[in-house]
């Protein structure tokens, strides 16, 4: 349902000429394809410290059985009981919390937090205020990997919504943020950046494109 939630009807062409050119069994293997988790994980394994993984805004724990698998503890949160509850189903031996973004988080320190699609959802003082805790709960050369909604993601609402602030519109009822490059480097001033692409998942069928970004907390 979430996808019906976040649809753009205007692209229903484009889906449709998907579904006759290639297939709809192939649209939904590719849907299936995102696992933009694994080329990370050597660098994911080297600075877990031996503590468990944060990951925030689980869903139904699809990257959570990804790091579960390269053989680490992982903490995960999600504001939806429906989508914890399919979680713990898929990773039985992770730990989850049904929580909004804003709670405190249920870890004291990690070396590793991982957020994909989900810090995009705030005011900008909201953001800033869920990165700086994010910070906080990072050890030193510890790291962020996270995916933000790119302004060109005119498939699910960079375009023709409702806006509420900069880059920030109201879509099908839910606030969103979109990023470029410039307001990336803004939001996470002070950070180290390690690597950031902007590129195209097709996780949700239609192609939707996101920032995908790797920072570190700076050892002093």
């Amino acid at each position: 349902m979430r996808l019906l939630r976040t649809f753009e009807w205007r692209v229903l062409p484009i889906l449709a000429k998907g579904l006759i050119g290639s297939g709809f069994l192939a649209l939904l293997c590719r849907q299936r394809e995102d696992r933009w988790l694994e080329r990370w994980l050597p660098l994911i394994q080297a600075r877990a410290m031996g503590l468990a993984v944060l990951e925030i805004g689980c869903g139904d724990g699809r990257d959570t059985a990804i790091i579960h698998r390269a053989g680490l503890k992982v903490k995960a949160i999600d504001i939806s009981s429906a989508m914890v509850k399919r979680a713990s189903v898929r990773v039985p031996s992770a730990v989850f919390f049904v929580q909004d973004l804003r709670a405190p988080f249920p870890i004291d320190r990690t070396g590793v937090v991982i957020s994909s699609l989900s810090l995009h959802y705030f005011s900008w003082d909201e953001t800033l205020d869920i990165i700086r805790r994010i910070r906080a709960v990072l050890w030193p050369g510890g790291i962020l990997l996270c995916r933000l909604n790119s302004t060109k993601d005119v498939n699910f609402g960079a375009k023709g919504h409702a806006k509420i602030d900069n880059d920030f519109y109201l879509v099908h009822g839910t606030p969103k943020h979109f990023f470029d490059r410039s307001l990336i480097f803004k939001a996470f001033s002070g950070w180290k950046v390690l690597h950031i692409e902007e590129k195209e998942t097709h996780r949700f069928i239609l192609p939707k494109t996101i920032w995908e970004v790797i920072l570190e907390v700076e050892t002093k």
